[in-house]
């Protein structure tokens, strides 16, 4: 439990509630969330009865809003929005979804009606402080992006550049990533906005390579940085399906993936799937990936390595971040993330994120605090 002095914080990565019963799938990590003053989670996909399919990207199938009631039931208090799927049923989804957790007390950020909803912040109050978190789509589609008469969500727009590097036309490029400056000075100017009114500030964004372990794209770490920089006191990354590496700066952490949490869905599986541009994406999904979803694991059809999951966790005092770090947890079979703590299996995982960490050239060490993989400078 937490010391009474501290608040006690914890974030988890890409949530997809598209399975009945979807409580069942929290009661293993249940204990430990329930421990969070304030626990923050990414919402995936929209959930609604309404609305119509968006053909912008391969789109996601909207899930049951009663299943919902399912995050209030594990204890979450913020949902962050903005992500590549949030409009995949159209402004009546956006509609619904926040509407839901606004009924069931969790705060929503990251997408609106207009982009000046989407941009605003999600603000808590627990133990006498101030939680703020924004959050913001580094991926796409434009599809996706609110304006100021559109619904979607908020963003960071991201260019990708292919440079052949050698004389050998046709031969794989060198792949230039950069947050273009309009979109990144717009969400810094919240950062800053927000730091003036709140004694903790989270930013959330959606980025990175999916199904791909360990690698940052070229924009990852000076966007996460520069958001330090504005203010944030921590930075969280989700999207990849796929934990990635942490790094401490300027004594704040940044979790460059927080991977899958509660992430069950049959709509990236080949068999008996109804929708044929999903069913197209399930199978290129493998040729450009390089992975099978394991038919042992049929609600999870992620990476191998996607099984290594976390819950992070910061503990804030009256004076900033008193402690960084993470519980390790592994999803089983049934896409239930299990916590495992300092025994085998936790320890596996703790290996797998010092790993990656190492492979992303991050410079980060790793320490046992009882059941807490804490982050050292």
């Amino acid at each position: 439990m937490s010391n009474p002095a501290n608040l006690k914080l914890m974030l988890v990565g890409d949530l997809i509630l598209d399975e009945p019963e979807p409580d069942t799938f929290f009661e293993p990590a249940r204990d430990t969330l329930q421990e969070a003053d304030v626990l923050v989670g990414h919402v995936e996909v929209p959930h609604t009865q309404r609305g119509q399919e968006n053909t912008s990207d391969v789109p996601a199938p909207p899930s049951n809003p009663d299943n919902l009631a399912a995050l209030k039931r594990a204890g979450f208090h913020v949902a962050t929005l903005a992500g590549n799927h949030i409009l995949d049923a159209g402004p009546a989804g956006i509609e619904d979804t926040i509407a839901n957790l606004r009924q069931l007390d969790i705060a929503t950020t990251g997408a609106g009606m207009h982009l000046a909803e989407a941009r605003k912040p999600a603000v808590v109050e627990r133990k006498g402080m101030s939680v703020g978190t924004l959050s913001y789509n580094c991926v796409g589609p434009k599809e996706s992006w609110a304006d100021e008469n559109k619904a979607g969500c908020a963003y960071v727009q991201v260019i990708t550049h292919y440079e052949l590097d050698h004389a050998t036309p046709g031969g794989p490029p060198r792949i230039y990533t950069f947050a273009e400056p309009e979109s990144t000075d717009a969400m810094l100017a919240d950062i800053e906005r927000l730091r003036l009114e709140v004694d903790v500030l989270i930013v959330a964004l959606h980025k990175g390579i999916g199904h791909t372990p360990a690698v940052l794209a070229m924009y990852e770490r000076p966007l996460a940085r520069a958001a330090i920089e504005a203010g944030a006191d921590i930075v969280v990354g989700h999207h990849a399906h796929i934990l990635r590496g942490i790094e401490m700066y300027k004594g704040r952490p940044i979790y460059h993936g927080l991977g899958n949490f509660v992430t069950v869905t049959r709509a990236l599986n080949i068999e008996a799937n109804p929708s044929p541009r999903r069913l197209e994406w399930a199978r290129r999904r493998r040729e450009l990936f390089g992975f099978k979803p394991d038919p042992g694991y049929p609600t999870y059809p992620f990476h191998p390595e996607a099984r290594n999951a976390m819950i992070a966790v910061c503990e804030i005092g009256s004076e900033g971040i008193r402690k960084a770090g993470f519980v390790p947890c592994r999803v089983n079979p049934k896409g239930q993330p299990e916590v495992c703590g300092n025994d085998e299996r936790g320890r596996a995982v703790a290996s797998y994120v010092e790993q990656i960490t190492g492979k992303a050239s991050l410079g980060t060490g790793f320490e046992w605090d009882g059941d807490l993989v804490r982050i050292l400078e």
